[in-house]
């Protein structure tokens, strides 16, 4: 008996394929009864009522083959057949033959508001109509009116926006800031964490994966407070301490700065251990610094808690980053402080061509509109804790997985082969994200061993999205 995916608004196809390291058979007739009892029923995919209209463009096979000819050689894909994805709505992505597919990693924990949001589309299509770009040279009110909106989202005195398009750009001006107002070059950033390929932003990622060989000065990478693998386990102070000596033996006794993801996203859902950031923004404020806030991946809701990663951890930073979240897809990011730490830029001249263009802020603005109306980050705080919990019940059943970690829906699974060492199960996790994707699942992957599921889904996720996920996923290991 062949097994056929089949859910509303997909085709159903048999599925029959090699993972290159095992074959997996869809026919049931060769395995012993016995392991058939304990491998669950094939999960269904929840009902949508919506179907995409045809494509007509142009096929995987001839993308794929533009790409290598004409694209930059160092894109990769997932997947050892790429998908085609040609349509979007809220939750779900569809392919080229009309298949749908549940989205849990939302273009890298992007698409907040669902795939092609009405609201967010008619904002931007309305304002393209109107105007699609002069500059922030002349006047135009969305910019304004976004900045305002963004700026009530911010504790404390953190005011004044900048705008950038991307969150590279976004952490490279806020290095740059931090450098200007302390007039001194020394930054702190932690191992595992990644803030983006630019100069400044590629010296303070501390992950070689991401890191060329050019010169990177000025950076000093400390502890990572992991609450999995670390030495201190989830003691956040005593990770702080490392700190302290990076600054006493490492500097001159000042430093500009340090930035910090709440929770590390490619470095792997991992959120820091309680106490750290308390600890680490009194002795960076100790030595002169400023201390950043990465919220690109964890910021607008996501976490469910709190609408920033960081007040998670009872802190108030002197400069929030932001992209990816707060336009929805739109290529938008930001910088947000206070008047007197903008200041430092002042003195010459800093200019941004697309920063502040007024299709993406007219979209920005939309997108908090939405997660306000639409109350998306109670969704993400009541479906994420939902979700999490049936995670961490898949541990009982399953050995591969060694922890399941993170908040709201920036969740993250890590697979182990030897749960006492902690062993990375890199191979088993592509397959496992090759045999979800051919049940109709679509989900990323992290960690410094790539053997982390990044779960970063659209707020709008429902409970019923987070059965099938995990149903999907349990289907999936009881088959290995």
């Amino acid at each position: 008996m062949k097994r056929f995916i089949i859910a509303a608004g997909q085709r159903a196809a048999p599925s029959s394929r090699s993972t290159g390291f095992l074959t997996t058979s869809r026919s049931f007739s060769t395995v012993d009864a016995s392991l058939r009892e304990n491998v669950p029923v094939l999960p269904r995919m929840p009902f949508f009522d919506y179907s995409p209209p045809p494509y007509a463009g142009p096929s995987a096979a001839e993308i794929l083959q533009k790409r290598r000819r004409y694209l930059n050689p160092a894109i990769s894909h997932f997947f050892k057949n790429p998908l085609n994805l040609v349509d979007g709505k809220m939750q779900y992505l569809f392919d080229e033959d009309g298949r749908r597919y549940l989205d849990a990693f939302g273009g890298i924990a992007t698409v907040c508001c669902g795939h092609c949001h009405p609201e967010v589309v008619e904002a931007i299509v309305t304002q393209t109509k109107r105007l699609q770009h002069s500059t922030v040279l002349y006047l135009n009110h969305t910019i304004a009116d976004f900045a305002e909106a963004l700026a009530s989202k911010m504790p404390g005195d953190l005011k004044v926006v900048f705008f950038t398009n991307s969150g590279t750009e976004a952490n490279e001006l806020a290095l740059l800031m931090a450098r200007l107002y302390t007039q001194t070059h020394d930054i702190v950033s932690i191992r595992n964490g990644y803030h983006g390929n630019a100069s400044a932003t590629m010296s303070s990622t501390a992950q070689s994966s991401y890191k060329f060989n050019i010169v990177q000065t000025g950076v000093h990478h400390t502890l990572n407070p992991d609450q999995y693998r670390g030495v201190f386990g989830s003691d956040g102070k005593k990770y702080a301490r490392d700190v302290d000596d990076v600054i006493t033996y490492g500097t001159t006794g000042r430093v500009a700065g340090f930035i910090a993801e709440a929770i590390q996203g490619v470095g792997g859902i991992m959120e820091l251990a309680p106490g750290y950031l308390p600890a680490v923004y009194s002795s960076i404020r100790s030595a002169g610094g400023l201390c950043i806030a990465d919220e690109v991946q964890s910021g607008f809701g996501r976490t469910g808690s709190h609408f920033w990663g960081f007040e998670a951890h009872g802190v108030v930073p002197d400069i929030v980053t932001m992209a990816k979240g707060i336009g929805n897809g739109i290529p938008l990011g930001a910088v947000v402080t206070t008047p007197d730490i903008a200041n430092a830029l002042t003195n010459r001249c800093y200019f941004n061509t697309f920063g502040g263009n007024p299709v993406c802020t007219a979209g920005g603005l939309a997108v908090l509109k939405v997660l306000e109306k639409e109350k998306l980050q109670q969704n993400a705080l009541t479906v994420g804790s939902y979700l999490k919990d049936r995670l961490v019940s898949l541990t009982e059943k399953h050995e591969i997985i060694g922890d399941v970690r993170g908040r709201g829906l920036m969740l993250g699974v890590e697979f182990v082969t030897d749960r006492k060492l902690k062993t990375p199960a890199k191979i088993e996790t592509l397959h496992l994200m090759e045999e979800m994707k051919d049940m109709g699942v679509l989900i990323g992957k992290g960690g410094f061993f790539g053997n982390v599921f990044r779960i970063t889904p659209p707020l709008c996720f429902t409970k019923e999205d987070a059965d099938f996920l995990v149903d999907v996923m349990d289907y999936s290991m009881s088959r290995m």
